[in-house]
């Protein structure tokens, strides 16, 4: 039996060699995180979309490999990231202040997502007292 939601995504990308896209160790323990946390045909690392009566381990949790349509198209693109480093298709950018990578939502960013508040919230609290220091009273 097919699931229809399938059927709607597009086929997986392959590297030009027609290999699957490989993750790294590390990526593929952010990746099981992600699914655990935001799949929703995930439940207790079982694959629903997989399951006919008998329980079956989620193969993308276990694997190097992308190989499932559902959590490339609908998972991965909510870690930006992630997905921009699996597939390198995004430029990424290091972080100046704690040097993680990330995806910046335009050419002149500096900082992650995290740190770039941080350091907003610190470079106005600093023109606010430039700004207070040089009123004359």
């Amino acid at each position: 039996m097919k699931n229809s939601n399938n059927q709607k995504l597009p086929p997986l990308e392959r590297k030009p060699d027609g290999s699957l896209y490989r993750m790294t160790p590390a990526q593929r323990k952010q990746a099981s995180a992600l699914i655990r946390r935001e799949c929703c045909n995930c439940d207790g690392g079982n694959c629903l979309v997989l399951d006919d009566g008998d329980t079956c381990i989620c193969p993308q949790t276990i694997s190097f490999s992308i190989c499932c349509t559902h959590f490339r198209f609908a998972v991965l693109p909510l870690d930006r990231t992630l997905e921009a480093e699996i597939f390198r298709d995004k430029d990424t950018k290091c972080c100046f202040v704690c040097g993680r990578a990330f995806v910046p939502g335009s050419n002149r960013a500096k900082y992650c997502p995290d740190c770039a508040a941080r350091v907003h919230r610190r470079q106005k609290a600093e023109s606010e007292r430039k700004r207070r220091a040089s009123v004359d009273n």
